[in-house]
């Protein structure tokens, strides 16, 4: 696991997007507890809009060409 990217994707979730610390943490929470990624983990929550969730994977590709998440 690549832990610059998933710092990077957490900034990104809070700097671009506009969630929550508290969110973010929540989310790395229950995403390791139920095995799930972080990102579908925040979609399915609704703290992700689709077009949100798209944003963040495109930003995750464009940063190193694979999808790493927490």
């Amino acid at each position: 696991m690549n832990n610059n990217l998933n710092k990077e994707m957490i900034i990104y979730l809070f700097n671009e997007l506009g969630l929550k610390e508290s969110s973010i943490e929540l989310g790395i929470k229950l995403s390791k507890k139920i095995n799930t990624p972080l990102p579908v983990l925040l979609w399915s929550f609704g703290m992700l809009t689709n077009e949100e969730l798209d944003k963040l994977y495109s930003f995750l590709f464009k940063k190193n060409g694979i999808i790493i998440l927490l």
